[in-house]
């Protein structure tokens, strides 16, 4: 299969380098000193599994110069799939599968206003790893996993395929039964770290303390409410579970979200705690812990996205 990595981050950078490891064709999108690190010193991974460098690596900052590609990973920040979107058609055939990794719930929706919906499928990871360097990749905690499936939850034959090379690249997979339920599953538990952007704490403190615990099972079940008032098939204790599996996460770690807000770049809020507060008006419910996360942060978003804003 030839596969092609759209940003070549934590995640993309992670999968992918498994993926290349293996010895598939994998082309890797990235830009500025990352890009310059790729094509001069190759791809490594700082892995608490295992180390690895890629070199040579293929790598590039024009699409349309990859030519056409069995399998595209979009590994970039949720905000930035609508751009992205309008460049990836040079990239497809007719069963190109487009598999978004982004958080939230509002990707492959956003992939099929500018691309077939054939070509989109869905998917999420559940990885702990970050940019150390230009080319280096830290994956610092937790098993990596990408869930996926076709978007009809199909077990169609290229969800086969991908399955066979994800298992051949090391890299641990599921194919969903109800994709757009384990989207929701995740998005859930990742509108957490707005928690953690606000308080300006990792995971540890703020699950210990009892305030903040509270406002993190509050939040869970909040977002959990609005899934179910959409009719997402969640079973009923999922954020007991979600909290469990909080719970066992390194004490010093936290989210991308977080650290971007922290680090004053512009944020996936909108496409977190921002999404649930624009379907709760939708759907006639209010989220309040969600829309104060959202509200407090709004402010930093702007100024970190340099938008102009008047206040009235």
């Amino acid at each position: 299969m030839k596969i092609a990595i759209i940003g070549t981050g934590g995640v993309g950078g992670y999968f992918g380098g498994k993926m290349a490891q293996a010895g598939f064709d994998v082309t890797f999108v990235a830009r500025g000193e990352n890009l310059k690190a790729l094509q001069q010193n190759g791809l490594t991974v700082k892995s608490f599994l295992g180390d690895f460098n890629i070199l040579p690596v293929k790598a590039t900052d024009q699409i349309d110069q990859i030519g056409k590609v069995d399998l595209v990973i979009l590994g970039v920040k949720a905000w930035q799939v609508k751009e992205i979107a309008t460049t990836l058609t040079p990239l497809l055939h007719s069963d190109t599968a487009v598999m978004p990794l982004q958080n939230g719930v509002m990707a492959s929706e956003e992939l099929q206003a500018a691309i077939a919906k054939q070509n989109v499928i869905g998917g999420l990871c559940r990885i702990f790893a970050k940019i150390e360097s230009p080319g280096v990749i830290n994956h610092f905690a937790y098993d990596p996993l990408i869930i996926f499936g076709e978007l009809n939850n199909e077990k169609s034959e290229r969800i086969e395929r991908i399955k066979s090379l994800f298992d051949t690249s090391g890299i641990n997979s599921k194919i969903a039964d109800d994709i757009t339920a384990e989207l929701w599953r995740k998005f859930i538990g990742i509108c957490v770290g707005g928690l953690l952007a606000v308080t300006r704490s990792d995971y540890g403190i703020v699950r210990e303390l009892p305030q903040t615990r509270k406002l993190m099972c509050d939040l869970l079940f909040e977002t959990y409410r609005l899934s179910q008032k959409i009719g997402i098939n969640i079973e009923s204790d999922f954020t007991d579970k979600t909290m469990d599996f909080i719970d066992s996460f390194p004490s010093d770690s936290n989210t991308s979200l977080a650290r971007d807000v922290w680090e004053g770049r512009p944020s996936e809020i909108e496409y977190q705690n921002g999404t649930v507060v624009k379907l709760g008006e939708k759907y006639g419910m209010a989220t309040p812990i969600n829309r104060f996360i959202y509200d407090c942060i709004l402010p930093m978003e702007i100024i970190a996205r340099g938008e102009n804003h008047s206040i009235v």
